[in-house]
């Protein structure tokens, strides 16, 4: 009879990244909605920051704004982009975000159908490639600094569009991710 040997149960990491990242960067996962039942959620330090457990996730494009400096939640917001008339208000809350602000944007549903071109132009001006490729359902998620550079490597863009023959979920396409380490402002 062979001894029974038990592998460690592995250590949870910040945003449930698979490795830990360094103590002087800040841990960030983005996540677009996808179906009708799976919610975007924005995870920042191991603190949700949007999600449907808050109950402060829509339809739209939801973003959060964090101080760079100390790594605080400035504020979290969402924005319906299929009713209604939300991207004067959308460009409002992005230019409101302070120098050394972090944004992270995430779609659930539909973000594209009612964001008009001032609204793309100011997303355009944070560093995004993508937002005028976005499309009706179309997942997609950002991350943009605002007063500073992010490091080239870092991953801040990823869409996925919603096709019928590919689609995940009846009507929807797959939910969409980025995540790694902010490196902290040096001290």
């Amino acid at each position: 009879m062979r001894p029974l040997v038990s592998a460690p149960v592995p250590k949870r990491q910040k945003c449930d990244h698979w490795t830990p990242c360094p103590s002087d960067t800040y841990a960030y996962r983005l996540l677009s909605g996808g179906g009708i039942n799976k919610y975007a959620k924005i995870c920042f330090e191991d603190d949700l920051l949007m999600g449907e457990k808050l109950g402060n996730v829509a339809r739209g494009i939801n973003i959060a704004i964090v101080n760079y400096v100390t790594g605080n939640v400035t504020a979290t917001q969402h924005f319906d982009m299929y009713e209604g008339d939300n991207s004067g208000p959308m460009i409002k809350f992005i230019q409101s975000a302070p120098p050394k602000s972090l944004l992270f944007m995430v779609t659930y549903d539909d973000g594209s159908t009612r964001l008009n071109n001032d609204a793309k132009n100011a997303i355009e001006e944070l560093g995004s490639k993508e937002i005028r490729n976005m499309k009706f359902r179309s997942s997609w998620v950002f991350l943009a600094a605002k007063g500073f550079e992010l490091p080239s490597e870092i991953q801040r863009e990823k869409i996925n569009h919603s096709d019928t023959k590919n689609n995940r979920y009846s009507g929807w396409p797959a939910e969409i991710q980025i995540e790694g380490c902010i490196p902290k402002e040096p001290s």
